[in-house]
C-alpha cells in the first residue's frame, strides 16, 4: 500500500539474527583472560600465555565417589606425595616446594607417622595438606573384614592428628588406588574425601629422573592431580625430577594448589 513503510521480510530478519550470533561468538574476551574451547585454550593478551593442553575438568568426583581431578580454572593442578614421611626424602621435597612457593598434599602411612612425627608437624606448619594413606599400606584392604578396614584408616587418622598438633587430614587415598564401596564409606564416615589421581609417572618403580619428568610434563594440564612418592624406597630419582617439574609448571602458568 502506498505511503505505508513495510518492515523487513523473513529472510532479512534471519540474516540479521545470524550476524548477531556471529558477533556474540567471535567477540574477544577481556584482555588477559583465557577461555577453554573444547580441549584448546585460547589466550588473549600478553598476561596469560597459551597453554597447549587444557583438560575439560567436568565432574570432579567419579561415580564411585573418588575425586580424580580438581577445578582447573586459573591453571590449577594438584601435587601429591605418597608413602612418607621419610627422613631421607620428605625434608628435601618440602625444601623444594618452599623454594618455589608451592603447596602439596602428603598422603602419609600411619607406621611412618608415628616414627617421624616431626615431619608431619612440618608438613602441616608449612601449609600443606595431609591425607590418610592407611596404617600399613595394605593394597588388599578392600578384601579385608570391615573391622580391619576401619582400623587401618582410623588408626592413621588419629596418628596424624596427634603428630601434627591437632591438624586433621582432609583426604584418604587407597593404597595402589584400590577402592571399594566399604573403603569409600569408611573414609566418608571420618569426613575424608577419597582422593585419586590423573597423572602417574610410576616413579615408585624408580625410573630415571628424565623419564619421570617427561611423563609428568607430557600429561599435566589444568585440573590434573599428579601422583609422586616421597617414601617407601629410594626416591632420589623423584627428587632429581622435581626442580624441572616445578620450574616448568611455573613457566606454563600452572599453579599447584590443594585438591
Amino acid at each position: 500500500m502506498p505511503g505505508v513503510r513495510r518492515g523487513p521480510g523473513p529472510a532479512a530478519v534471519l540474516l540479521f539474527l545470524g550476524c548477531l550470533v556471529a558477533v556474540r561468538v567471535t567477540a574477544p574476551p577481556p584482555d588477559g583472560d583465557a577461555r577453554a574451547v573444547g580441549s584448546v585454550a585460547v589466550a588473549v593478551g600478553s598476561a596469560v600465555p597459551p597453554i597447549e593442553r587444557l583438560s575439560s575438568w567436568g565432574p570432579l568426583v567419579d561415580a564411585d565417589g573418588v575425586q580424580r581431578r580438581i577445578d582447573g580454572r586459573g591453571g590449577a593442578v594438584a601435587l601429591t606425595f605418597d608413602d612418607g614421611p621419610d627422613p631421607r626424602w620428605t625434608p628435601a621435597v618440602l625444601d623444594l616446594l618452599q623454594r618455589h612457593g608451592m603447596r602439596a598434599t602428603f598422603c602419609v602411612v600411619g607406621l611412618h607417622v608415628v616414627e617421624h612425627p616431626e615431619l608431619v608437624r612440618r608438613i602441616a606448619a608449612e601449609g600443606h595438606a595431609l591425607c590418610d594413606h592407611t596404617w600399613t599400606h595394605d593394597e588388599a584392604l578392600p578384601e579385608r573384614p570391615p573391622a580391619t578396614i576401619r582400623a587401618e584408616i582410623v588408626r592413621t587418622y588419629d596418628a596424624i592428628v596427634a603428630a601434627s598438633g591437632g591438624v586433621k587430614p582432609l583426604y584418604y587415598r587407597a593404597p595402589a588406588g584400590r577402592w571399594s564401596p566399604a573403603v569409600v564409606a569408611e573414609a566418608h564416615r571420618l569426613g575424608l574425601r577419597p582422593l585419586g589421581w590423573t597423572v602417574d609417572p610410576n616413579d615408585w618403580r624408580q625410573p630415571p629422573a628424565a623419564q619421570i619428568t617427561r611423563a609428568v610434563l607430557d600429561s599435566v594440564a589444568p585440573g590434573s592431580i599428579v601422583l609422586l612418592h616421597d617414601g617407601y624406597g629410594h626416591r632420589a630419582q623423584t627428587l632429581a625430577a622435581l626442580p624441572t617439574i616445578l620450574d616448568t609448571l611455573t613457566t606454563r602458568h600452572l599453579t599447584p594448589t590443594l585438591p
